[in-house]
C-alpha cells in the first residue's frame, strides 16, 4: 500500500525541496500528472519537469507514477521513459485497443496502468485491462486539483477490485483526505493518490503522516 503525493498540487517554486522532504518522511511513489489541454482543459507538467526531479526520487529508491490525461498517450511513452518515468497510466476512454496500448508502453520498459473516468463501467475496463499492472479509478473528473471526492467512487472501487485479478493494483485519484482514505482502502485501493491533502498544508511531513495514520 502506498500513499502517493500528487505533484500537480505542489509548490513548483519549491518542487525539488518538497519532493526531498516527502522522501525523507517516507513517501516512495510520486504521482505525476500530464495534461495536454485536449483530453483535459489545462496543460500541466511534462517531461522537462519530470527529468529534473527523477534523479532526486530515484536517488532515494523512489518511483514516479505518470498519469497521462491526454488524447494520444502512445506518442508520449518514449518521452516519459527517457525522462525517468517508471510507470505510465493512460485513459480507457481515449484508446480503441487497450491491450495494444499496454504492450506499446512495455516496449519502453514502463509499468502500465489503465485509468477510467466516473462515467465508465468498472467491469468494462476490467475486461480489457488484464495485462496492466494498475487500474486507476478516478474519484473526480480529471483535470483540476482540489476537487471534492465523489462518494460513488467507493462502489466503483469495490466493483473494479472484484472484477480484476489480485495481481493488479487498484489505484484511486481525486479528493482523497483524512476522512475518506480509510474507506477507499477498505474498498480495494492499495495505491492512493493525494494532492491537496498533502501540499495545501504548511507542514508536509505532518500532512503525509496524518494520511498514513488514518489508515491504521
Amino acid at each position: 500500500m502506498e500513499i502517493e503525493p500528487s505533484l500537480y498540487a505542489a509548490d513548483f517554486a519549491n518542487l525539488g525541496e518538497q519532493v526531498d522532504i516527502l522522501l525523507r518522511t517516507g513517501a516512495r511513489v510520486f504521482h505525476f500528472d500530464v495534461g495536454d489541454g485536449h483530453f483535459i482543459e489545462p496543460i500541466t507538467i511534462g517531461p522537462i519537469v519530470l527529468q529534473s526531479i527523477a534523479p532526486i526520487i530515484h536517488g532515494m529508491q523512489g518511483a514516479i507514477d505518470c498519469h497521462l490525461m491526454v488524447d494520444n498517450p502512445v506518442r508520449h511513452f518514449p518521452q516519459i521513459a527517457e525522462a525517468g518515468g517508471d510507470s505510465v497510466t493512460f485513459h480507457y476512454e481515449v484508446v480503441e485497443d487497450v491491450p495494444g496500448t499496454i504492450a506499446a508502453a512495455r516496449e519502453h520498459g514502463l509499468q502500465v496502468g489503465v485509468a477510467f473516468n466516473p462515467e465508465s463501467e468498472p467491469e468494462d475496463v476490467a475486461k480489457v485491462a488484464g495485462d496492466a499492472d494498475i487500474v486507476l479509478c478516478m474519484s473526480i473528473h480529471p483535470g483540476y486539483s482540489g476537487q471534492e471526492f465523489m462518494p460513488d467512487a467507493i462502489g466503483r472501487l469495490e466493483r473494479v477490485r472484484q472484477a480484476l485479478p489480485e495481481s493488479i493494483h487498484v489505484q484511486v485519484d481525486g479528493g482523497i483526505d483524512n476522512d475518506n482514505v480509510r474507506a477507499v482502502y477498505d474498498a480495494g485501493a492499495t495505491l492512493i493518490v493525494a494532492g491537496s491533502a498533502i501540499f495545501a498544508r504548511e507542514d508536509l511531513p505532518r500532512s503525509y503522516r496524518r494520511l498514513v495514520q488514518a489508515l491504521a
